[in-house]
């Protein structure tokens, strides 16, 4: 089996985090930064960081039109947090989003949540929720009654940070995925 290449968009956030992970997973890592990044990655992680200038940047330096080319095209995509608001805004995910929804970062948590079936560690730093879900998606995740993962096929998305924990569920679920 060939060893999958997945690219971490790099502009800002969680980066680092993720591409440990990924790479302690066998994965090849490639950074994201400029659109030339994008071609020939099998998957993708949208970390968590701020929405805003995240969103940003992928249209400064020219990113955002070759990855969402890229996921449309059917690449694998792990969006976190953060990446979970860009999944929405971007028609990737059939999701509505509500930003900050766990109140300001004094209000972070370390927690166990359920993602189908299966109990993961993670960590929830001014996350957004899902306040509502499309046909194309599937709750993947709940926690304290808020929709906190969706699944679109090989579109996964969260409001926490698996990364941050050590919990690698959902990374290699992304590196299977992109096998």
């Amino acid at each position: 089996m060939a060893v999958p290449t997945i690219g971490v968009l790099a502009l800002q956030g969680g980066v680092a985090e993720h591409a440990e992970m990924l790479a302690d997973l066998g994965a090849q890592v490639r950074l994201i930064r400029r659109a030339e990044n994008v071609a020939g990655c099998d998957a993708f992680v949208l970390p968590g960081g701020e929405s805003g200038p995240i969103d940003k940047l992928a249209g400064i330096f020219g990113v955002c039109e070759p990855l969402v080319a890229s996921i449309s095209a059917g690449a694998p995509v792990l969006g976190t947090c953060a990446g979970l608001i860009l999944l929405a805004r971007w028609g990737l995910i059939d999701a509505e989003v509500e930003r900050n929804a766990f109140g300001p970062q004094v209000n972070s948590l370390h927690t166990r949540v359920d993602w189908e079936g299966t109990a993961i560690d993670v960590a929830f730093i001014r996350g957004p929720k899902v306040t509502s879900v499309g046909p194309a998606a599937t709750v993947c995740s709940r926690y304290e009654g808020a929709i906190v993962g969706v699944r679109q096929g090989n579109r996964l998305a969260c409001s926490f940070h698996p990364e941050l924990t050590g919990d690698s569920t959902l990374h290699r679920l992304l590196i299977e995925a992109a096998a």
